[in-house]
């Protein structure tokens, strides 16, 4: 598979990762077995990037990660985690004190003396311009608690704010066919500053898997039964923040701009991945057969003008109004 540079980090990654958020929890159960075998098949797939967090099942994505690297000496993966969301969210809780308990227990986690990557885990936005934030992640470089740091975020201009101030190798942010503001303005001013572009929800919970329908339901632990209406965390997460059967609509319209022989969770990623500045592409994965196919996606090559010019009007017709004020 393709690599790219990760931003400032130094190193090159896969241009499909692995999101595993869903091998924590808020997607329904997922068994140790088969998230084991999912990190196999994303490795056997050529991914060389996984992206998880500390709260993700309280800490057991990155637990399984962990055992996987334990038990697969001298793969090279990079791991990218995330902090700060295990205490209430108010600026004032974003301490080197705080870092150093929450990065300790991420390297327990995941086995490892030094985390490839750290990013803070869409905090208030106010964290993202203040300075004192960014010296405490620098001394956790210097002292080699942590490699590299970056910042993942729910709006673009979060991502404007962090790209002005502090060390940062990467910027993590909801980019699909559905949510196209990023291209405006963050993904130019990141590739100028050098710093890589690592893009969540790439299939907007799975509505870009073209496997919804009208009667789809989803289990009462998913985070697209209980966060529907944003309750438990930005609603931008949870199908990108559009309307379900909107989103449905627009799915259609997408299918009919796919070359055969390219499935609509791949088309999707692979539009992703043509846009410029981007680094990698984490969607998540269930069952193994989705984390082989959302690999293959890689291998797509160009899907053309016809593609993008249509995601832009599918966008420009049922989503720009409501998507693009909002993030």
């Amino acid at each position: 598979m393709e690599q790219r540079n990760l931003g400032t980090t130094a190193r090159s990654v896969s241009t499909v990762g692995l999101g595993t958020w869903q091998l924590g929890a808020d997607w329904g159960d997922v068994d140790p077995n088969d998230a084991r075998a999912i990190l196999h098949a994303a490795v056997d797939s050529g991914i060389t990037f996984f992206d998880t967090a500390d709260v993700y099942g309280d800490g057991r994505s990155e637990q399984t990660i962990g055992a996987f690297l334990a038990d697969n000496p001298g793969l090279d993966i990079t791991v990218a985690t995330k902090m700060g969301r295990r205490v209430e969210q108010r600026p004032e809780n974003y301490t080197l004190a705080n870092f150093r308990q929450w990065i300790d227990r991420s390297r327990t986690n995941l086995g490892v003396d030094t985390l490839d990557l750290v990013q803070l885990h869409c905090p208030p936005s106010s964290v993202y311009s203040d300075a004192e934030v960014y010296d405490a992640l620098d001394t956790l470089v210097s002292e080699g608690a942590i490699r590299n740091y970056g910042v993942s975020v729910e709006r673009t201009d979060e991502a404007l704010a962090a790209l002005k101030h502090g060390n940062i190798a990467t910027i993590q942010i909801i980019l699909n066919a559905f949510r196209l503001k990023p291209l405006d303005e963050v993904l130019p001013a990141a590739k100028e500053a050098g710093v890589g572009i690592i893009v969540r929800v790439p299939l907007a919970s799975g509505l870009l898997s073209g496997k919804y329908s009208k009667d789809t339901t989803f289990a009462e632990n998913d985070h697209r039964n209980y966060n529907i209406s944003g309750s438990a965390f930005d609603v931008g997460e949870t199908f990108s923040g559009v309307e379900f059967n909107t989103g449905l609509t627009a799915v259609k319209e997408f299918e009919g701009l796919i070359p055969a022989g390219v499935t609509t969770a791949q088309a999707a990623i692979a539009w992703i991945m043509a846009q410029d500045g981007v680094s990698t592409v984490i969607p998540g994965a269930r069952t193994v057969e989705q984390a082989r196919a959302n690999a293959a996606a890689a291998n797509t090559g160009d899907l053309g003008a016809r593609l993008n010019d249509g995601v832009r009007a599918i966008y420009d017709r049922h989503f720009r109004a409501t998507i693009h004020p909002r993030w």
